[in-house]
């Protein structure tokens, strides 16, 4: 049996290669040319290498003759500079819908999509916890990446009505060693170093990335076709997450909570620094309205019909504190 992994080059797709290596199974990656594998290590020697891009259609047929499963994990997130609703589109929506077409002409036997919590949107009461059975509705409290990740699952459910069997997991806020300028590890850094001048009003839900990983060899094996499963630990406050990572560090949070006005008018100035070729907006107005509101999930169904367990984020933090200790 011969297993592809889409962006597994990435902080989630590295560890999911890494599950099935171990697990003794024969696994394919697609990658673009220059993709670093840095997060592979060794396992890059291991796997069996396809060059190509989600985006080109025709450069990516040959990665999937002779596949049996597909973990489709490549995606442009949400923080990525350079992220607009263009690009978005074309990696998540437009890529994700090579991937389906790719699966149903060569016959592959499953599909995991790794989509995001985001997914589900976030135009609805706030006062209940956002499941699996959350109907996707309009709202400004939606980002461009959302959107993405929505019509993406679009193209799931297309690919099933043609007869491909598929899932959808869902992941939180995902926390893991990575690399140093992306995902969440940016977090962990600013707060390591004491670059966090304030802490954000908000709150949201995390999960460890070996959890995740977990959570998608779990669908692959038993989830039901067509159903979605929200990957996620713990609710926590923004205030929680930023104490959590600096006790883990011993150093010492930020005591400030800025205000949602303040932290969108940071967010102005920052967009308006980061129009200078070469800087990054330190925040985008995106991310200070997601941050000053507070969303909670329910991760009963993955545990319940998946068997997960999920880390506390104190685990998950103690875990990668460790880690980076050792790397120096």
């Amino acid at each position: 049996m011969t297993t592809l992994v889409t962006g597994a080059t990435g902080l989630v797709g590295s560890r999911v290669v890494a599950h099935l290596v171990a697990a003794g199974q024969r696994v394919r990656i697609l990658r673009r040319a220059a993709s670093s594998l840095d997060l592979l290590g060794s396992n890059s020697e291991k796997v069996e290498h396809a060059v190509g891009d989600i985006t080109e259609a025709d450069s990516i047929e040959a990665a999937f003759a002779g596949v049996d499963r597909v973990f489709h994990i490549a995606a442009s997130l949400a923080d990525q500079s350079g992220a607009d609703r263009r690009f978005l589109h074309r990696v998540n929506v437009a890529g994700t819908a090579n991937v389906v077409n790719a699966c149903l002409h060569a016959g592959v036997g499953r599909l995991v999509q790794t989509s995001s919590m985001a997914a589900f949107g976030r135009g609805f009461d706030h006062n209940r916890a956002i499941d699996e059975t959350a109907d996707w509705e309009a709202s400004s409290s939606n980002s461009d990446y959302a959107w993405s990740k929505h019509l993406a699952e679009l193209e799931v459910f297309r690919g099933i009505g043609e007869g491909l069997s598929a899932v959808i997991v869902n992941p939180s806020l995902i926390f893991g060693v990575g690399r140093t300028t992306e995902n969440t590890r940016r977090i962990i850094e600013s707060v390591r170093r004491r670059r966090v001048p304030a802490i954000p009003s908000g709150g949201t839900n995390v999960v460890d990335v070996e959890d995740v990983a977990i959570g998608h060899l779990r669908a692959m094996e038993t989830g039901v076709i067509g159903e979605r499963y929200f990957l996620g630990s713990q609710n926590l406050s923004w205030k929680e997450i930023i104490e959590t990572i600096a006790s883990a560090f011993n150093v010492k949070p930020p005591k400030r909570i800025v205000r949602p006005a303040v932290a969108y008018a940071i967010a102005v100035a920052s967009e308006a620094i980061g129009l200078v070729p070469g800087i990054r907006p330190l925040i985008t107005r995106e991310r200070a309205r997601y941050t000053a509101a507070t969303f909670t999930y329910d991760n009963s169904k993955a545990r319940a019909e998946l068997g997960m367990q999920f880390r506390s984020f104190r685990e998950t933090m103690t875990r990668i504190a460790a880690e980076l200790s050792v790397a120096g």
